[in-house]
């Protein structure tokens, strides 16, 4: 039995974890698209910011999550999935509407978006 097991989206985490293991590149890529999604998000708030500070805060902002590697996109999905017992339906949506939710601060898309990218095609079967 799993320390999380007691949790309501315990088998959405076990899930996580599980593709993670076996399908880590496409966890990298999802980690990738996810990256370039912060970036550009990033770089439209500091337009809209217009603000030398503001830019440099979020272009920072977006290396730093850039740095992470596929695993800490299981570990954001995982968070997502202890923080918010009401999320789980977020997995089973396609990619372009987790990055709609997660564009108007749905903050469990924002968290769960490289998982749906990474684990999307295998669901389309």
């Amino acid at each position: 039995m799993t320390a999380w097991a007691h949790l309501p989206n315990a088998k959405h985490i076990d899930r996580v974890l599980a593709h993670c293991t076996t399908h880590p590149n496409l966890w990298a890529a999802a980690w990738d698209a996810a990256r370039a999604a912060a970036w550009d998000a990033a770089r439209a708030a500091a337009r809209a910011a217009a603000r030398a500070a503001a830019r440099a805060a979020a272009r920072d902002a977006a290396w730093d999550a850039a740095r992470a590697a596929a695993r800490a996109a299981a570990w954001g999905a995982i968070a997502a999935l202890v923080a918010w017992d009401d999320c789980a339906y977020i997995l089973d949506l396609p990619p372009d509407a987790v990055k709609l939710l997660a564009a108007h601060d749905n903050l469990a898309a924002v968290l769960l978006y490289p998982a749906v990218r990474a684990m999307y095609e295998e669901t389309k079967i």
